[in-house]
C-alpha cells in the first residue's frame, strides 16, 4: 500500500511538472508570423495542376480511395459540372477520368474525407516564406468533409466560395489577417485548436470588415471554420522551420508522413477512439483520415488536453513536435480527428483520438 501510495505521489508530481513547462509555452508559438491573406479557386492557387487532378488527404492511395473519399470525388464532380449525375460520375471514376493526389504534394491540406477540385475555394496562408492554402469548410453536417453526398453540400460551399473571393479576399489582400493571436485568446477561453475552435474562428470573424450581416452570422456559426486556415498554417510552419517532416496526414487506409522532398513512409492506419454518436456505437469506423494531424503536430489539439505529452515531445523552440524527442521517449504524439462512417453511408459517427507507432518516425536510412 506505501510503494502504490509513493507511486501515485510520484506520478501526480511528474504531471504537475509537466502542466508547469506547458503553461509557460506560448500555444501559438508554431504559428507566429502566420497571416491569412487571400481567398480563391485552386485553378489560381495552382495553375499548372490538371484540372482532372482531384487533391486528397494524407500519403497517395495504394489502392482505390475508402466510401467517404468516393462520395467526396463524386461531390466534387459535380461540383465542376463535368456530369450531370450521380450515375455519371461513378461511370467516369469507373473509366479512370479522375486522378486522385495527395492534397500537401502541392501546397494544399484538406480536412478528413473532402477532396479538392479546380473551382473549390481555399484560404491563403503565409508563414514567412512559405504558403499554404486550406481548403474552405461549407458548414456543419451534412458536409463534404464527412463524405456526404447531400446536394446541399455543393451549394453551401458554391454560395460561401463566392462571398469569401468577392467579399473578403480584397480586403485581406490589403490587410493580411494574422493568426497567432486568435488563436492566443481561443486556447486560453477554452479551445484547443483542432476539435474545439469556436472561439478562434469568432475571433478571426471579428476581425474581418464584413459588410454583409448574414455573411458574418454564417461564419461565426460555423465552429470550425478556422480549422482549415489553422491546418494551412500548420503545414506551412513545417515547412519554414525545417522541423524535419514536412507532411503529415492520413488518408482513411494509411497514416504517414514526408521528409522534405522525399517519398512517404507509411503504415496501416486503425480508426481514431472516442466517443461515438448516439445510434452509432456498431457502425463500423473508417481508419484514420485527414490532413488536420498537423495542427496537433504543432502543438494544439490533442496534445492541449494532454500536457505531459506536450512537455515531452514538443521542441521549444519552434512549437512543433521533435521526432527525436519521440524515439528518445518510445511516445508518440496523439491526434484528435473526427471519425467516419467505414461504408460511407452517415458521414461523421463520432469524435476520437488517433495514436500511430512511433516507429514512423524513425529517420530512414539512405542506404
Amino acid at each position: 500500500m506505501r510503494l502504490r501510495f509513493r507511486g501515485y505521489i510520484l506520478c501526480a508530481w511528474q504531471n504537475a511538472i509537466a502542466t508547469t513547462r506547458v503553461a509557460s509555452f506560448d500555444p501559438a508559438q508554431a504559428f507566429v508570423d502566420a497571416e491569412w491573406f487571400d481567398v480563391l479557386p485552386r485553378s489560381s492557387a495552382c495553375p499548372t495542376l490538371p484540372s482532372r487532378v482531384l487533391l486528397h488527404a494524407g500519403p497517395p492511395f495504394r489502392g482505390g480511395p475508402p466510401a467517404p473519399v468516393v462520395n467526396a470525388t463524386i461531390q466534387a464532380v459535380l461540383f465542376e459540372g463535368w456530369v450531370t449525375d450521380e450515375r455519371e460520375a461513378r461511370a467516369l471514376l469507373a473509366a479512370g477520368g479522375v486522378e486522385w493526389q495527395p492534397a500537401q504534394q502541392h501546397g494544399v491540406v484538406t480536412p478528413l474525407a473532402q477532396v479538392v477540385s479546380p473551382s473549390m475555394p481555399l484560404a491563403a496562408i503565409r508563414l514567412r516564406g512559405a504558403v499554404r492554402y486550406g481548403a474552405v469548410l461549407e458548414g456543419a453536417p451534412p458536409a463534404l468533409r464527412f463524405g456526404s453526398a447531400a446536394a446541399e453540400c455543393r451549394d453551401r460551399l458554391r454560395a460561401l466560395g463566392s462571398q469569401l473571393i468577392g467579399g473578403v479576399a480584397p480586403w485581406l489582400k490589403r490587410t493580411p489577417l494574422p493568426l497567432a493571436e486568435p488563436i492566443r485568446r481561443g486556447i486560453a477561453r477554452g479551445d484547443d485548436g483542432h476539435a474545439r475552435t469556436a472561439i478562434i474562428t469568432a475571433e478571426i470573424v471579428a476581425a474581418l470588415p464584413i459588410a454583409d450581416a448574414r455573411l458574418a452570422d454564417t461564419l461565426r456559426s460555423m465552429s470550425a471554420f478556422a480549422l482549415p486556415l489553422l491546418m494551412a498554417a500548420a503545414s506551412a510552419a513545417l515547412e519554414e522551420h525545417g522541423a524535419g517532416v514536412t507532411a503529415l496526414g492520413a488518408n482513411g487506409v494509411e497514416f504517414g508522413l514526408r521528409r522534405g522532398d522525399s517519398g512517404w513512409q507509411n503504415i496501416s492506419s486503425a480508426p481514431p477512439r472516442g466517443g461515438r454518436l448516439p445510434g452509432c456505437e456498431a457502425v463500423d469506423p473508417l481508419p484514420a483520415i485527414g490532413d488536420s494531424v498537423l495542427v496537433d503536430y504543432c502543438g494544439l489539439g490533442a496534445l492541449i488536453d494532454a500536457p505531459a505529452v506536450r512537455a515531452a515531445l514538443i521542441d521549444p523552440r519552434c512549437g512543433i513536435v521533435d521526432t527525436r524527442r519521440i524515439m528518445a521517449s518510445g511516445e508518440a504524439p496523439l491526434f484528435n480527428l473526427g471519425v467516419l462512417d467505414a461504408a460511407g453511408a452517415l458521414g461523421l459517427i463520432g469524435r476520437g483520438t488517433y495514436r500511430p507507432d512511433p516507429a514512423l518516425f524513425r529517420q530512414r536510412s539512405n542506404g
